[in-house]
């Protein structure tokens, strides 16, 4: 039986792959404009049909975003957090906390029998960031710090899966943050439960690390269905 001969794949395949590495790599972050078409046709050594299908394909899995007359951004750090933002839309913070709710509970129970000593060093250094940001008023750096404490604890569950699915939760938790902020009685500055969390997690157990992680998401779930 003769095999079939292995082709070359579409060269607009090759450019997909060179730009989705620029933005997983960090060289091009979320936010960013990235290079208009002719320079992309230059770099790649491509035709611009060929340039005009990968960022195509690429705005339709959600990593990019094509702005008419303003350009092309990075909208995604991978295909599954391009899902996630579209697929969260407008629809309210209830939505992305109620997942959230079951990963924060699996990844404390994980993590209160697998997080090491550097690993629980860097959850209470995210703390400390947390609060001095809050009392300092810099809220964005109090959503990195509060993220750095949660995809941590993530980390520290020693699946890479989970870990994963977390973080591609980033941007939309993000968006939905900010929005929070800017409705009177938002209480994120809260150090209680997350301090307890990392007591539980601390001490090793997992069953209180898992009740806290759902019960400081499920506060935020009730009083945003409070507003």
């Amino acid at each position: 039986m003769t095999l079939e001969p292995v082709r070359r794949p579409a060269l607009s395949a090759e450019v997909i792959d060179r730009i989705r590495a620029r933005i997983a790599s960090g060289e091009w972050p979320v936010g960013t404009r990235i290079p208009p078409e002719p320079e992309l046709m230059r770099q790649l050594q491509v035709a611009r049909g060929t340039v005009r299908e990968a960022v195509r394909a690429l705005a339709h899995t959600g990593l990019l975003e094509v702005r008419r007359g303003d350009g092309t951004y990075v909208r995604a750090t991978s295909e599954l957090s391009g899902a996630v933002a579209r697929l969260y839309g407008d629809s309210g913070l209830g939505q992305l906390l109620e997942v959230r709710e079951a990963l924060d509970a699996q990844a404390a129970r994980l993590a209160a029998v697998r997080a090491g000593d550097a690993e629980l060093g860097e959850l209470a250094a995210a703390l400390e960031r947390r609060a001095a940001a809050w009392h300092a008023g810099d809220f964005e750096a109090w959503v990195a710090a509060d993220w750095d404490f949660h995809a941590g604890v993530a980390t520290a569950s020693g699946n890479p899966l989970l870990a994963e699915l977390y973080r591609n939760l980033a941007e939309p938790l993000r968006s939905a943050m900010t929005e929070s902020w800017a409705t009177p009685g938002f209480q994120g500055a809260d150090p209680v439960g997350h301090e307890t969390l990392l007591a539980a997690l601390r001490s090793r157990d997992a069953d209180g690390a898992a009740r806290q992680a759902g019960a400081n998401v499920a506060d935020t779930r009730a009083w945003d269905e409070r507003r």
